[in-house]
C-alpha cells in the first residue's frame, strides 16, 4: 500500500454544510428537464402525487440510510454498510465489491449525464454546438467535447483540500436557489397575467392508465429526489455523525419535497401541451422550463432561467463527484478494489486518485448516448444497492441486536417495508420493464465473475473463511 494511503480523513463537515451537499446532488439538472415529463405522465391532477409519493419513497429509504449512516459513519457509504451487514470476510466480501462494479458503472453515468445535460443547455445558447464536427462520426457533436470539458472542468475544481470545496459549494448553491426560484416566481407571475392560478382539464382515463402513468411519473420524480444519501459517502469526513447524517437526510428531502411541489404547481398553468414534448429532445424541454420565465418577464429572464439551470447543473455534477470519489477509496482501503485508489493527498487530505479516475471515466462517457439512462441508473441502484440495504437493516436487527445505534428507524420495521414497496410499484407498473432489470442482471453476471476469479486467486470467500491479507 502507498505511503501516502495511510493517511486518514478529517471529520470536518456540519450539519448545514451536510444539508448542503445533499440538496445540491438531488436538485441538479433533473427536475428542470423532468418537469413537463412527470405532468405528461401523470396528468395535471397526478402530478402533485407523483412528487408527493416519490418523497414519501424517499423518506422511507432514507431512514434505511440514517439508522445505517449513523451506525457506521465511514467513507463509502453503501460500501461500509454491505461490507458489515453480510461480513467483510463472508458474502459482505462479494456485495460490496459487487456494489462497487455497479457504481464504477452508474456514477460516471449519473456525472457525464449532467455534463450532457449541461452542454444541452448550452447549445440553446449555441446552436451550432449540435453540429458533427467529424463528418465520418455524425454521432459525435461539439456538445459531447462541451460537456467532457465540463467534467474536467469539475474534477480540477474539486482537487483541492475540503474547507474550499464547502466555500465553493456555497456559491453554487446560491446559484441552484436562485434557479428553482425564478422558474417559481415565473409561474406564478404568469398565471396571474393569464387571469388567476387555475388547475387545468384533465382528460378521463381508465383506473389503470392512470395507475401507470403515477408509477411512470414516479420514477422520474424518485430519480430527482435521489441524493438525500449523499452525505453517508463522506460519512468519515462529517462531525457528530450519529446525529448529523440522520439530520441532513431527513431535512435535505423536507427542503426539496416543498421546492418540487411548488414548482410543479407554478408550472401547471403554463404545461398545457406537456404532453406533445415527450418524445423531444433535452433542448426543446428546456425551452418549456424557460418558456415560462420569457412570458413573464420577457425575453432576458427566459435566457436568465436557462443560464440558472446551466449553473445547477454544474452544481450537480459537483456533488456527485464529491461524494462518490469516496467510494473506490473507501474500498481499496480495506482491500476489495485496487490499492492504488486508497491514497489521500498529503497536502490537501483527499482520496485524490479515486477522485481523478472517477472524473476520466465519466469524461469519456460524456461522447456516448445516454438515452434512458435514467431508467437504468434507478432499475440498477434499486435492485444492486437499495435492497440490500432494505434486507440488511433488519437482517441486522437480527443478527446483531447488540449493536449500538445511535439512530434507530421509527415505526420498524415499516419504514424499509414501504420503501420495498414504493420501489417494486415503479419498477413493474410501467412499459418496458424488461429491458432495465436485464441490463441490472447482466452488471450483477458479470461484477459477480469478475469477484469470483479475483477472490480464488486471493484466497477470499467463498475460497477461504480465514481473514485474508491483500495482495492484489
Amino acid at each position: 500500500m502507498s505511503s501516502d494511503s495511510s493517511a486518514t480523513l478529517e471529520r470536518r463537515i456540519g450539519l448545514r454544510s451536510a444539508v448542503l451537499f445533499n440538496m445540491l446532488e438531488m436538485i441538479g439538472v433533473g427536475p428542470f428537464i423532468t418537469l413537463p415529463l412527470v405532468i405528461a405522465a401523470a396528468g395535471y391532477r397526478l402530478s402533485v402525487w407523483a412528487w408527493l409519493l416519490g418523497a414519501g419513497i424517499a423518506v422511507m429509504d432514507g431512514l434505511v440510510w440514517a439508522e445505517l449512516g449513523a451506525a457506521f459513519p465511514r467513507a463509502g457509504g453503501s460500501y461500509a454498510f454491505l461490507r458489515e451487514i453480510y461480513g467483510p470476510d463472508r458474502a459482505g466480501n462479494w456485495l460490496s465489491f459487487l456494489y462497487v462494479w455497479q457504481l464504477s458503472f452508474s456514477a460516471p453515468l449519473s456525472i457525464a449525464s449532467g455534463c450532457i445535460g449541461l452542454s444541452s443547455f448550452l447549445a440553446w445558447f449555441w446552436p451550432g454546438l449540435e453540429s458533427a464536427p467529424i463528418a465520418a462520426l455524425p454521432a459525435l457533436h461539439y456538445a459531447n467535447c462541451a460537456a467532457a470539458a465540463a467534467c474536467l472542468l469539475v474534477t480540477a475544481l474539486l482537487y483541492r483540500n475540503l474547507s474550499s470545496v464547502t466555500r465553493l459549494a456555497w456559491v453554487l448553491f446560491a446559484g441552484v436557489m436562485a434557479a428553482m426560484a425564478g422558474v417559481i416566481a415565473s409561474g406564478f407571475a404568469h398565471a396571474a397575467a393569464m387571469g388567476g392560478w387555475h388547475m387545468p382539464a384533465s382528460p378521463t382515463q381508465s383506473a389503470a392508465v392512470a395507475i401507470g402513468g403515477l408509477a411512470q411519473a414516479t420514477l422520474i420524480a424518485t430519480y430527482d429526489y435521489w441524493g438525500y444519501y449523499n452525505i453517508t459517502f463522506l460519512g468519515s469526513e462529517v462531525k457528530q455523525p450519529e446525529k448529523t447524517i440522520p439530520r441532513a437526510i431527513l431535512l435535505s428531502v423536507l427542503f426539496v419535497t416543498v421546492l418540487y411541489v411548488v414548482m410543479n404547481l407554478s408550472a401547471l398553468p403554463s404545461m398545457r401541451d406537456a404532453a406533445m414534448h415527450v418524445k423531444e429532445t433535452a433542448i426543446v424541454r428546456v425551452q418549456l422550463v424557460a418558456e415560462i420565465a420569457r412570458s413573464a418577464f420577457g425575453q432576458w429572464a427566459g435566457y436568465t432561467i436557462a443560464a440558472l439551470v446551466m449553473w445547477t447543473a454544474f452544481a450537480s455534477v459537483f456533488s456527485l463527484l464529491l461524494g462518490y470519489s469516496r467510494v473506490p477509496y473507501a474500498a481499496a482501503q480495506s482491500g476489495n478494489y485496487f490499492k492504488f485508489l486508497a491514497a489521500v493527498h498529503p497536502k490537501h487530505g483527499i482520496p485524490h486518485r479515486s477522485l481523478v479516475a472517477l472524473g476520466l471515466v465519466a469524461s469519456v462517457f460524456c461522447f456516448f448516448s445516454l438515452q434512458q439512462v435514467i431508467t437504468m441508473l434507478v432499475v440498477t441502484r434499486i435492485l444492486l444497492q437499495f435492497f440490500l440495504q432494505h434486507v440488511g437493516v433488519m437482517l441486522l436487527r437480527v443478527q446483531r441486536p447488540e449493536l449500538e445505534r445511535p439512530f434507530r428507524i421509527p415505526f420498524y420495521p415499516l419504514p424499509p417495508v414501504l420503501a420495498i414497496a414504493g420501489f417494486v410499484f415503479i419498477l413493474v407498473n410501467r412499459s418496458q420493464a424488461l429491458g432495465g432489470l436485464a441490463v441490472a442482471a447482466g452488471i450483477a453476471v458479470s461484477g459477480t465473475a469478475i469477484y469470483m476469479i479475483r477472490a480464488r486467486r486471493l484466497g477470499q470467500w467463498p475460497f477461504s473463511a480465514a481473514e485474508h491479507v491483500y495482495r492484489a
